[in-house]
């Protein structure tokens, strides 16, 4: 008996015991949190550390709370991990190249792992790598994926990112070891969000499939159980199924990525999309929900479990620390950015009564946001002297939120046209200005009729200009009759003739007006539109075309389209006499028009 018990263990050791090999994941994940640090709408009735007294969602301080929970409470390993666009949206980005603030605070929050999307970028190169070296020279920060990057070697503007790849600052892959597993992730960002980051430049972006079989072939290598991919890609409805897209292409083309965390096209489900058996998740958008995936690793097979979103609303008492942190870099940007312009964080801006809003995924026609918008945009260029302009225009894409019933603050207004920046210290795309022939105005209202039909951000509002055009006739012939509308209400007469060299202002944020440089190539060739200054001489630099808005002082003042809303909306009536001027009902109403119209 002696002899056989040592060979009994032996065996014993060797079977697997039910139980015994099974190995428990929970993956939290988040994806466009646009920089929402604070719960919003609006941001003033906030109130992270009382419960069940108010409507707003998300808040940095309640993910926290979320993250810090569940790694307490779930067995086995547990990941907070976030899928990109992390930056933009809020005001709090203004200071980020000198504070690096975010990434530490998401380190704070429990986040593992986080990587660049598309709005990283909206700075440039050289501003994000200015943002992540000063994170890091300050505190910790979540390692940190660059995706599928690819440097130029010849261009000195991405130098900075570079060198943090090569001081594993910024990594392409990331590999955790945890109860006994070891967990390999990457990721990538896809085509279109490649295309939507024009200020990327000169950083370009390889094949993500190619790229992503790459990577799995190397983490396979370093014996990895579970391969994740963090995919700043997307999904997209389809007709034959409930969603299609880039990352449900990556399921189905590259084997053994076991799980895909998705972001980028702000998509919302419910339940993981399992596509040639990987579950593909993503939780919307701006932190008003943590998705929660649980998964059981057994045999070499990964298997869902569970999976929730959990709502970031006024249920969940907000992390006080967290909290703290923010509200003292709210004071930063009080001090640094509002006060220069005679505003503070708090001090009511406007009030409504009915909602205000814009969704570029939903009815881009019933839209009440974007008329007011361009509506702004066109009041705001026109009220401060020099040459005004004659139409004023904006792309659904640039629209981040809506006003919601309530008092909002200069945050709240902001958040709605939050991306880009210029070159002062004011956040934001700056307006330009660009003339056209009336022959060019009308190729560039009969492309951008359709060009939405391709990628819904490209649909437009317009203030200062009405339209007569025929449904009926062929592309590129529906419009008729184009009228420069006047403030006091009269009308001119655009003549597109070839003979007629009048030129028309229009003006837009400096990254919307680039639309006019690419009109030949959205035309297949049929339409070559020449954007020129006011004397007629052909802009090839869109930077030379940003409106100054205050000519009699030195330098170049620049306007932003936040701030042509805000003057605006303070323009407006105080209906109720509270002393704070009250939103005019005419955008309660959609127009149902890209412009106004007069159809055959």
């Amino acid at each position: 008996m002696k002899k056989l018990l040592p060979l009994i263990l032996t065996i014993a050791l060797t079977i697997p015991v039910a139980g015994q090999t099974e190995k428990k994941i929970t993956i939290l994940h988040t994806n466009d949190l646009h920089s929402r640090l604070i719960g919003y709408s609006p941001e003033s009735a906030y109130t992270p550390f009382t419960l069940n007294d108010d409507k707003t969602i998300g808040g940095f301080a309640r993910i926290a709370t979320i993250i810090k929970s569940e790694k307490e409470s779930n067995p086995g390993t547990t990941l907070a991990i976030d899928a990109g666009d992390f930056l933009m949206g809020t005001l709090f980005p203004a200071l980020e190249a000198k504070t690096g603030f975010q990434l530490r605070l998401m380190k704070s929050m429990g986040y593992d792992v986080t990587c660049l999307g598309n709005h990283e970028f909206d700075f440039g190169p050289e501003k994000l790598a200015s943002i992540i070296s000063s994170s890091v020279q300050n505190g910790e920060i979540p390692s940190f994926l660059a995706g599928n990057t690819v440097f130029d070697k010849e261009d000195s503007r991405d130098d900075g990112l570079e060198k943090l790849l090569s001081d594993n600052i910024l990594v392409r892959k990331k590999i955790i070891i945890n109860d006994g597993l070891k967990i390999g992730l990457f990721s990538i960002s896809g085509k279109d969000a490649e295309r939507v980051s024009p200020n990327a430049s000169p950083v370009t972006f390889s094949k993500q499939f190619s790229y992503a079989r790459k990577m799995v072939k190397e983490l396979k290598s370093e014996k990895c159980d579970i391969i994740i991919c963090v995919s700043h890609s997307g999904l997209s409805l389809v007709k034959d199924g409930p969603y299609g897209g880039e990352d449900a292409e990556l399921a189905s083309k590259v084997k053994g990525i076991d799980l895909i965390i998705s972001g980028h096209t702000h998509t919302l489900l419910n339940q993981p999309l399992i596509v040639n058996g990987v579950p593909i998740v993503q939780a919307g958008e701006y932190g008003q929900f943590v998705g929660r995936l649980k998964l059981t690793y057994s045999a070499g097979k990964l298997r869902v479990d569970d999976y929730k979103l959990i709502p970031v609303d006024d249920k969940i008492p907000g992390d006080k620390n967290i909290s703290q942190l923010i509200d003292e870099q709210k004071e930063k940007i009080t001090t640094e950015v509002l006060k220069p312009l005679g505003m503070d964080y708090s001090s009511p801006a406007v009030e409504s009564a009915f909602t205000v809003e814009g969704n570029e995924m939903g009815d881009l026609a019933a839209s009440t946001m974007g008329p007011l918008v361009a509506d702004a945009i066109q009041y705001y260029v026109n009220s401060h002297g020099g040459k005004g302009t004659d139409l004023s225009m904006v792309a659904a894409g640039v629209i981040r939120d809506k006003i919601v019933p309530g008092i909002q603050t200069a945050p709240d207004i902001f958040r709605i046209m939050s991306l880009g920046s210029g070159k002062d210290n004011v956040p934001g795309y700056p307006l330009s200005r660009l003339y056209v022939t009336g022959r060019e105005l009308k190729s560039i209202l009969e492309i951008l009729q359709v060009a939405y039909k391709s990628s819904p951000d490209n649909y437009c509002y317009y203030s200062g200009v009405k339209v007569d055009y025929d449904p009926s006739k062929g592309l590129l012939k529906k419009i008729m009759k184009i009228e420069i509308v006047h403030s006091d209400g009269s009308n001119v007469n655009v003549d597109f003739s070839k003979k007629n060299n009048s030129l028309y202002s229009v003006t837009a944020n400096s990254y919307m007006l680039e639309f006019i440089g690419i009109i030949k190539k959205m035309s297949f060739g049929l339409i070559n539109v020449v954007p020129k200054d006011s004397k007629g001489n052909p802009v090839t630099d869109m930077k030379n075309a940003i409106i100054d808005m205050e000519e009699n002082k030195e330098g170049l003042q620049e306007g932003k389209e936040w701030l042509a809303l805000m003057e605006f909306l303070h323009s407006m009536k105080d209906t109720n006499g509270n002393g704070i001027p009250d939103v005019d009902r005419k955008y309660a109403v959609p127009v149902k028009c890209f412009f106004p119209v007069t159809a055959r």
